[in-house]
């Protein structure tokens, strides 16, 4: 597998012009292949890949936007979209030639949200995949606003590709020509709720999901659509997948409904490849940050795939603990793991949002993201933590996720340690039960190495030794609390009246259990490094288990 080559600027204009952006100025011909999507922050310069696609959301006046074009071109950006009515003058058109940077105009009331959707699932085709183009019936695999383009010269009308809940997936050229319900629909890229109240109401969705034929539906009202539909069901199968929707003025002939009959078919094919390929591209995205992650032979390769060569890194990991028991519920198991997968596809909007080369994946009960870093960014890890708890402050404390932070990779090939510090960050996070979310490997550094020399003890099966196994071995033989007692005064840093208190003894009690223990324990506790000891023995004697260790 390759990479493939990104849609361009021009193939933007063709899908999405006309009916969402407009050409100002600029030559859209100039750019490469778009390397993502930005949205522009006045007060916090974002990182651009090379030749991004960037979204002037405020940005208005032309002095503004000849500023930001001349400094989007030295940034290496390939246009740059602003809201309509867009305000030229000779400066702006002039900053456009100079810098390269094609600028754009955003139709009225079409939403910024909707229009970075619509520019994402655009470029995601060609991140991960064969090299080469795939074709179904002439049309790039899985390109369903080529397939709705074709239909639409079939027909010979305005044509949408829309999916069970009648959420427009795709649309063709020539919305113009349709009624406004229509332009409205393409514009918030799902059918109003008032009209598919009245097709349910009228037994269009009925009859449609019931044939194989195209259905004729006629205006239901001065409250309705203007301009009649020909609609017809996207099955394989037994499943309905959609359906294709094309503004009609007359009804279809015996031709025309042929061809819509046959295109659903095509349809179908296109649907089902986009859905095979959502989940291949999310294994082999997988695959390629988990080599990434770590390290060796491969992880050139896989950083080179996706598109972080050139970057530094810092790696968060972040879990959900998991409430399940070995008796859970195979319905019980299922949905925590489902809400896992929404989490991290949450996460991973986040992060690609941050920056648009951030990559991000699950592996087992873990989701990894890599936030690329600029050689000279020196703040790091902080910028990572601010994002990170951001990401949590959002999305509630419903499934109290955690996260944990490594330390900033230099270059792509040190993520392995980077992705090794956000790991045992995480581990004492899932370890220690304390109420933070979030923690950067050089916050929890002691807990982690506590964590590690206790690994090394159980590994190696050492047990303890000394005067705490003869204190251990005294309490079993008679039902005493010794030990307890020790690590009471060692936790209260010798204050006997705080140490008492914690043990819910009186004073003398306290003392007298404390010189038992150090007749015991045939130790002198007055030397530091005895008590240095004995509390690093008590921390790993109680070290709670580690999730998943």
């Amino acid at each position: 597998m390759h990479t493939q080559p990104r849609a361009s600027l021009r193939r933007v204009l063709e899908d999405l012009g006309t009916t969402l952006l407009d050409l100002v100025c600029g030559d859209p011909d100039t750019a490469g292949d778009i390397g993502g999507v930005v949205i522009h922050d006045p007060l916090d310069d974002p990182v651009l890949p090379r030749q991004a696609l960037v979204l002037g959301i405020g940005v208005q006046g032309a002095d503004e936007t000849a500023r930001l074009l001349t400094a989007l071109g030295a940034a290496g950006a390939a246009a740059l979209v602003v809201r309509a009515p867009v305000q030229t003058d000779a400066a702006v058109t002039d900053a456009a030639e100079r810098s390269g940077v094609a600028l754009l105009a955003l139709t009225r009331g079409a939403s910024w949200a909707q229009l970075a959707a619509l520019l994402r699932s655009l470029l995601a085709d060609g991140d991960i995949g064969e090299a080469g183009p795939q074709t179904l019936g002439g049309t790039p695999s899985g390109d369903l606003f080529a397939v709705a383009n074709a239909v639409a010269a079939l027909l010979d009308a305005p044509v949408t590709i829309e999916d069970r809940s009648s959420r427009v997936l795709a649309f063709s050229g020539r919305q113009d020509e349709a009624d406004p319900s229509r332009v409205e629909t393409v514009l918030g890229r799902q059918v109003p709720e008032r009209f598919t109240r009245l097709l349910e109401d009228r037994g269009i969705f009925r009859s449609l999901y019931r044939s194989d034929q195209p259905v004729h539906v006629t205006p239901p009202g001065p409250d309705g659509f203007h301009f009649p539909r020909a609609a017809i069901a996207v099955r394989a199968g037994d499943e309905v997948l959609g359906s294709i929707w094309a503004v009609i003025r007359t009804p279809l002939t015996a031709q025309r409904r042929q061809a819509l009959h046959d295109a659903a078919k095509l349809v179908a094919l296109h649907m089902l490849r986009l859905r095979a390929g959502a989940d291949v591209e999310r294994r082999l995205r997988a695959d390629l940050v988990s080599t990434a992650l770590e390290g060796g032979a491969g992880a050139a390769e896989a950083l080179g795939r996706l598109g972080l060569t050139d970057y530094g890194g810092v790696v968060l990991a972040l879990a959900v603990p998991d409430p399940s028991e070995p008796g859970e519920s195979t319905d019980l198991h299922a949905q925590h793991t489902a809400e896992r997968e929404r989490l991290a596809d949450a996460f991973a909007m986040h992060l690609s949002a941050i920056h648009a080369r951030a990559a991000t994946a699950l592996i087992g009960d873990v989701a990894y993201g890599i936030l690329p870093v600029p050689h000279h960014q020196a703040d790091a890890e902080e910028r990572a933590a601010r994002i990170g708890t951001d990401f949590l402050t959002r999305i509630g404390d419903r499934l109290t996720p955690l996260i944990g932070i490594g330390p900033t990779a230099g270059d792509g090939g040190a993520l392995s340690r980077s992705r090794e510090g956000a790991d045992r960050a995480l581990r004492v996070l899932r370890t220690n039960g304390s109420p933070r979310q979030l923690a950067r490997i050089s916050d929890v550094h002691v807990e982690a190495l506590l964590l590690d020399l206790a690994d090394l003890a159980a590994e190696r099966g050492d047990p303890p030794t000394g005067p705490l196994a003869r204190l251990l071995a005294y309490d079993k033989q008679h039902d005493s609390q010794l030990v307890d007692t020790l690590s009471a005064w060692l936790n209260a840093f010798g204050d006997v009246p705080a140490a008492a208190e914690a043990m819910y003894v009186h004073q003398n009690t306290f003392r007298y259990r404390l010189r038992r223990a150090t007749e015991v324990a045939r130790t002198d506790l007055a030397d530091a490094d005895v008590r240095f000891a004995l509390m690093l023995q008590l921390r790993l004697l109680r070290r709670p288990e580690v999730p998943g260790r």
